[in-house]
């Protein structure tokens, strides 16, 4: 599969090959759905925690005797059914996380880039590198792109200087190859691909 690469000033410097096999995939909905809710819930902190009986502060005494008051026996003040009391069954901290097996993962990361590439929304950049480092620069060569919501994954070593640029521009994230995944890809309506970000994606997943 050919596509064009381009560079910031939107202007063609050629053409690259893609690999059928990584971006020329059916496109699985079944596969997306379990790789996003697999990342997903692997990053919830599950740090909800309510106090159960043994944790509310008050008296460990019976409040009142058992017999003889025409009221219903109660034996701990601090029990979920009085007020104040401790609450039965709440959430606690723990892992949300659950297991994904590694070919399933690595599918779902070859069907999203299938995806973005079958819809037309997969962009090959030259380089991405800013040597002045400025936001506004950078912004209007975006602006003239027509990215309005775009990924760019370049190679293991980004460029400072275009970090630094594009960490202040709305809608535009960018990431090294290693960082590469399904969520961050389906949620930009463009993915942009280095030259560079390309050639490690391929390695990695072949």
């Amino acid at each position: 599969m050919k596509c064009d690469v381009i560079n910031l000033d939107s202007k063609s410097v050629g053409s690259v090959d893609l690999a059928d096999a990584i971006f020329g995939l059916e496109v699985r909905e079944d596969i997306l759905h379990r790789v996003v809710r697999w990342q997903l819930a692997k990053r919830q902190s599950g740090n909800h925690k309510t106090k159960t009986v043994g944790e509310v502060s008050g008296t460990n005494k019976k409040p009142f005797k058992q017999k003889g008051t025409g009221r219903a026996r109660q034996g701990n003040a601090r029990a979920p059914q009085m007020r104040g009391g401790g609450k039965a069954f709440g959430p606690v901290v723990r892992s949300h996380a659950h297991s994904l097996n590694k070919k399933v993962r690595r599918l779902g990361l070859k069907t999203a880039l299938s995806a973005k590439a079958k819809e037309g929304s997969l962009i090959v950049l030259d380089e991405a590198k800013s040597a002045e480092g400025k936001t506004k620069k950078l912004a209007t060569q975006i602006k003239n792109l027509g990215w309005k919501s775009a990924l760019i994954i370049d190679g293991p070593d980004l460029d400072e200087g275009f970090c630094l640029a594009a960490r202040n521009i709305i809608g535009l994230d960018v990431l090294p190859s290693e960082g590469a995944n399904v969520y961050d890809i389906l949620r930009r309506e463009k993915l942009v691909l280095t030259k560079a970000g390309l050639e490690k994606l391929e390695e990695r997943l072949k």
